[in-house]
């Protein structure tokens, strides 16, 4: 792996009721250096609203953003391009995402889609919580071409589950179909993806009551699923087999009688660790993997080194772990043990205002 590598952060800009302050920018990009742990500000635009989550197509340079914005009927999904030569990123457009609070999104393997997660809140307008854009030969995004709803029995809490909430969706490993999690039903269920971006369902499962499926991280075998649960501060393991989804574990990401939230979660490229965040409880819950059965050790729980720790990933090198403390104005740098999974505070942090999604890529 090489040394330098580029990183979009997404940080909010504008209020909402949920949110605990909006000093960022929007979107800006970065240049790291790994090995010094020194970075660069190449360019920064604020006319995105509040991309709470990125995905960068590193083949075209492409960054698709969604924008969670409170009192809209629907989101947005927008498109930029990023120069790397002359450090310059352009617009390219936008699409309605078809329902509110639009959380997620994901670029499939063949860069023939990008799907979105509606989170939804209140009612009126399409009120999708999935929608399937085709992407164009320049890299904008055209209408979406799929969507649906999901819809089952509610979970048992009532403020927080009082309707579907899909928070996530991600393409598997050897691609076809994706994953979604939904907060508000318990649910993570399976959709094939067609040709045409057509979704049909194979199969789904709910995890314990009152979890709160929140993120998803994969193991590349295919079989291995684990679902960080928002509510329940639980990581619950699921094993997939071809057309089914079944709940092997589930366990706690915090120390017993802390009261928190789990947010985002990773696996290591090498599927031996997995790691998950808190927020409340503003740390990182870092687990071993049995790699026979799939099953999760506690190993440690670690500051994540400031307040709201959204969003993290490793970097391309898996050396590195980049914790978005969005209610810390920073993104925290920890060094990671490749041997033991542990993670130690590098000291560094990239200042922000409120960030909320990292995501490294090379061009």
């Amino acid at each position: 792996m090489g040394q330098q590598f580029y990183l979009a952060v997404g940080s909010l800009n504008r209020q909402a009721p949920y949110f605990q302050g909006a000093r960022g920018e929007g979107l800006t990009i970065y240049l790291l250096d790994e090995k010094k742990l020194e970075w660069n500000r190449i360019v920064g635009t604020n006319t995105v609203d509040n991309p709470t989550f990125l995905t960068v197509n590193a083949a075209t340079g492409v960054i698709y953003a969604n924008s969670e914005v409170f009192g809209w009927h629907e989101g947005t999904l927008s498109a930029f391009r990023f120069e790397a030569k002359d450090g310059l990123l352009s617009y390219l457009n936008k699409q309605p995402t078809l329902g509110s609070i639009a959380a997620h999104n994901m670029v499939t393997r063949d860069r023939r889609f990008v799907l979105v997660a509606n989170y939804a809140m209140g009612s009126g307008g399409p009120d999708k919580s999935l929608a399937v854009f085709p992407v164009m030969t320049d890299g904008c995004v055209g209408p979406a071409t799929a969507s649906l709803r999901l819809d089952g029995k509610l979970g048992p809490i009532g403020d927080r589950q009082e309707r579907p909430h899909a928070h996530m969706v991600t393409e598997v490993p050897e691609g076809g179909s994706v994953l979604v999690a939904d907060l508000g039903l318990d649910m993570v269920a399976e959709y094939r993806l067609a040709e045409n971006g057509a979704l049909s369902l194979i199969a789904s499962v709910c995890v314990p009551a009152g979890g709160g499926p929140r993120h998803i991280a994969q193991h590349s075998n295919g079989c291995y699923v684990y679902v960080s649960n928002e509510l329940a501060s639980t990581v619950s393991f699921i094993r997939r087999s071809p057309g089914a989804l079944s709940v092997k574990q589930t366990i706690s990401t915090v120390r017993p009688g802390v009261e928190s939230h789990a947010a985002d979660i990773h696996l290591s490229l090498d599927g031996r660790f997995l790691y998950c965040s808190n927020r409340g409880d503003d740390s990182i819950a870092c687990f071993s993997v049995e790699q026979e059965t799939g099953t999760l050790t506690l190993l440690d729980i670690v500051s994540s080194g400031g307040a709201t720790p959204r969003n993290f990933t490793l970097t391309p090198s898996g050396r590195h772990m980049l914790v978005a403390n969005q209610n810390g104005d920073a993104i925290v740098i920890f060094r990671r043990d490749e041997e033991t999974g542990a993670l130690t505070d590098s000291g560094k942090r990239i200042e922000i205002g409120t960030p909320v999604c990292v995501r490294p890529f090379i061009l």
